[in-house]
C-alpha cells in the first residue's frame, strides 16, 4: 500500500488529545428530565470526555430489566432528538437498541458500542440501574472493562458492587478527584 505524504507548515506540532474517551448515559430516559440530560452534559465537559453518546433501552430491554411500563421507544427516542436540537452541545444518540427491536443485553450494548466509540469507556448510570446490572452473571467481565459514574445517591449495594467499589464513583466524586 502506498503512503501518502503530507505537508505541514514549519513548526508544526500535533495538538495533544486532551480528551478522554465515551461518556455512555445508559438509560431507558422514560423518567430521565432536561436537567438531568444538561448535567450529564456537563459531566462530558467537567470531565474532559471525547463524546457523550445516549443510549435509550429499547422497551423490551427496559421491561427485562425493571417490570415498568414505558413509553415506546420511538416516543422517549424522538424526545432526545428534540433535546438535543435545543443544546448547542455536541451529543449522539445511539438507536442500534431501536434497529434491533428486541431485549439486548448489557453486554452486548457493551460490545456494540466498544467496536463504534473511543476507548476508555465511562457509563453513566442511575445507581438503581448499576444495582441491576451488578445482579447479571456477566458483570464482573465488563466491569473491568468500563468504569461506571453514578449520577445519583447510592444506597443499598448489591455485593459485586462493593467487591469493585474501585471501579465506579458519583459524578460529585469523579468532580472532586478531578479538581484534586
Amino acid at each position: 500500500m502506498p503512503h501518502e505524504q503530507h505537508s505541514v507548515p514549519f513548526g508544526y506540532e500535533p495538538q495533544p488529545s486532551s480528551t478522554k474517551g465515551t461518556l455512555i448515559f445508559y438509560d431507558s430516559f422514560e423518567q430521565i428530565r432536561d436537567e438531568q440530560l444538561a448535567a450529564a452534559v456537563e459531566a462530558r465537559v467537567k470531565l474532559d470526555f471525547g463524546a457523550l453518546v445516549l443510549y435509550p433501552l429499547h422497551e423490551e430491554t427496559v421491561r427485562r430489566m425493571s417490570k415498568e411500563p414505558v413509553v415506546a421507544y420511538h416516543k422517549r427516542e424522538q424526545r432526545l432528538f428534540d433535546w438535543r436540537a435545543e443544546i448547542e452541545q455536541q451529543v449522539t444518540i445511539e438507536n442500534w437498541e431501536g434497529k434491533r427491536k428486541k431485549y439486548t443485553p448489557f453486554e452486548a450494548a457493551m460490545r456494540h458500542l466498544s467496536d463504534k466509540y473511543k476507548a476508555p469507556f465511562f457509563v453513566y448510570v442511575s445507581f438503581t440501574t448499576l444495582n441491576k446490572l451488578a445482579s447479571y452473571s456477566s458483570f464482573e467481565e465488563w466491569v473491568t472493562k468500563v468504569r461506571f459514574l453514578v449520577y445519583d445517591r447510592p444506597r443499598q449495594p448489591h455485593p459485586r458492587l462493593e467487591k469493585y467499589r474501585h471501579r465506579w464513583d458519583t459524578v460529585t466524586e469523579a468532580y472532586a478527584k478531578r479538581e484534586a
